[in-house]
């Protein structure tokens, strides 16, 4: 089996993987031990396996590991900083948007992307990005709710 090796920066953490050569991002991140990634459909269609590649929301399923040799990853395990939950992750809890608990990596992952590119997006726009994730539990109201609530707390408001 042909086998790669590659590095890149995890959560600030340079790492560095042997895995074979047709290995995902997704493969790659998991084989640390950072598990918070999921894998759903395998065809990027979900959204569960979303990242942040070089500050940008990425399917972690549809690309190779070998394309994120040098790049900067971010994931959920990245997000709570000091002991305090990020503000995206603290209001998924106070809004309730959990439930499962399957998409909601994703979800958190493409909300904190969204929110540091477009600080001040409209709740239109909140609302047509988180549409490119899927969620079987919440009807997306609570999700939605979350990163509004987020993005009103990043901006120095109260929840």
């Amino acid at each position: 089996m042909d086998v790669l090796r590659t590095e890149f920066t995890l959560n600030d953490m340079p790492i560095e993987v042997t895995l074979p050569v047709r290995a995902t991002l997704a493969d790659a991140i998991r084989s640390t031990g950072a598990t918070g990634t999921r894998v759903g459909c395998e065809e990027g269609i979900c959204g569960s396996c979303t990242v942040l590649l070089d500050g940008r929301p990425a399917r972690a399923c549809l690309m190779l590991a070998a394309q994120a040799r040098g790049r900067e990853i971010r994931t959920v395990e990245g997000l709570a900083a000091g002991g305090r939950l990020h503000p995206v992750q603290e209001s998924f809890r106070r809004h309730r948007a959990l439930q499962c608990g399957y998409c909601t990596p994703g979800f958190m992952m493409l909300a904190v992307g969204l929110l540091e590119r477009e600080p001040n997006a409209s709740p239109e726009r909140v609302r047509a990005v988180l549409a490119s994730n899927l969620c079987r539990c919440t009807g997306y109201a609570p999700i939605v709710d979350a990163v509004l609530a987020a993005q009103q707390a990043l901006a120095g408001e109260v929840i």
